[in-house]
């Protein structure tokens, strides 16, 4: 721990708290940051210009990167007869119905996204205090509740990433990994964030993108400008 510690105090003496970095500028920063002893998630961070006390302030839903995220996602679908042969053919991890309910309901929890065909809500429905609180849980507006779970799993394997405002009204999503060259960093970068700009609500007034930052990991952050002209 005191090594970790020493090695992010290293890292944000290079990082200027007050500047605000232009996005190709932040990424170059960041592959310059002492290295943890893995290769870490470069996540991006954003404060919404929303109330996330209002329901119909709230965003959420999913985005393709077109760099993909350099892991390997961990995708479990809810489906029976067709379609979950076509989720197994499209590389779903595990495929079941009420015994996959049963199975994370017994604390199982080794997937990183839930795919169901909406004939499976009376199963999913029951999952929702376990997967809701990690957001698990699958949603028609995440492209996670469908009935071509085939082409979802593709998707999500390939590296479309799911997101959704928090209590206090910020998104949170996964860039790539350290080891991406930064012009692929820089393309997924740009394609979450225009995705962004594009679900701002209607009810949201004055600025929405309000603040943006990317860390790696276990780094700092660096704040990062984006035109009125992107959104």
């Amino acid at each position: 721990m005191v090594k970790r510690s020493k090695r992010y105090v290293q890292a944000a003496a290079k990082v200027d708290p007050a500047k605000t970095y232009e996005p190709v500028e932040a990424l170059k920063v960041i592959k310059t940051l002492p290295a943890a002893k893995f290769d870490e998630t470069v996540e991006i961070a954003v404060r919404l210009g929303i109330d996330p006390k209002k329901t119909d302030q709230l965003v959420r839903g999913a985005v393709s990167l077109p760099k993909g995220l350099g892991k390997t996602v961990k995708v479990v679908v809810f489906a029976e007869g067709d379609k979950a042969e076509a989720a197994k053919s499209a590389g779903a991890d595990l495929v079941g119905s009420g015994d996959l309910a049963d199975k994370i309901l017994g604390g199982w929890m080794d997937f990183d996204i839930v795919i169901a065909s909406p004939d499976m809500m009376k199963h999913v429905g029951k999952l929702g205090k376990v997967l809701g609180p990690q957001g698990k849980m699958p949603s028609p507006k995440s492209g996670t509740v469908t009935a071509d779970v085939g082409n979802a799993v593709k998707e999500f394997k390939a590296g479309k990433v799911e997101f959704r405002t928090d209590a206090g009204g910020n998104v949170h999503a996964p860039l790539g990994k350290r080891s991406f060259a930064v012009e692929d960093l820089q393309a997924n970068l740009v394609a979450f964030l225009e995705h962004i700009s594009a679900m701002r609500p209607p009810a949201v007034k004055g600025e929405f993108l309000r603040r943006i930052s990317i860390s790696t990991t276990m780094g700092p952050g660096l704040a990062i400008a984006w035109e009125v002209t992107h959104a």
